[in-house]
């Protein structure tokens, strides 16, 4: 049985993925983690706002979904035409130690044989090469960050 720190730091993880849903079962326990998108969670209620010869205006109050949903910044477009992506399932690391530079930056010039990152899975610590001669032009995980297979980790323009 998951005690409550260990299910707490499933959803910690959990969060910082784009997982939409976990399951996890063992012995007579389960656990069932299910994000909610934006789009679900945008509720509005109507309040009254005022009397007007007896009949209540109602006014509809935006949710913090709402609100957050309004300040959204459009997706920025950087010209790129390859992603780099994880092939497994792990933890991104950007540089090689904690207290050493990350591999590469948004501008560094890479070739096929450049590493970019490391992915981290059950302890073992996979060196990720750029695959394409470019530049990288937008590192879409952060340090530390889980990982699927098949996340884009970097977006490359090779012209």
């Amino acid at each position: 049985m998951l005690n409550v720190q260990e299910i707490q730091e499933i959803i910690k993880l959990i969060d910082q993925t784009s997982i939409e849903e976990f399951k996890y079962e063992t012995s007579g326990a389960s656990i069932s983690i299910k994000k909610a998108s934006a789009n679900d969670q945008v509720q509005t209620k109507n309040i009254p706002v005022q009397t007007v010869s007896g009949t209540e205006q109602l006014e509809t109050e935006k949710t913090s979904e709402d609100h957050i949903q309004d300040s959204v910044q459009e997706e920025r477009t950087v010209a790129f035409d390859h992603e780099i992506v994880s092939p497994m399932v792990g933890t991104f690391y950007a540089a090689p130690s904690p207290e050493k530079e990350n591999f590469v930056s948004v501008g560094s010039k890479v070739d096929k044989s450049t590493i970019v990152c490391i992915v981290e899975a059950m302890k073992l610590f996979n060196e990720i090469e750029a695959e394409v001669d470019g530049e990288i032009v937008e590192i879409l995980v952060e340090n530390g960050e889980l990982v699927e297979y098949g996340q884009p980790l970097f977006r490359v323009s090779t012209k």
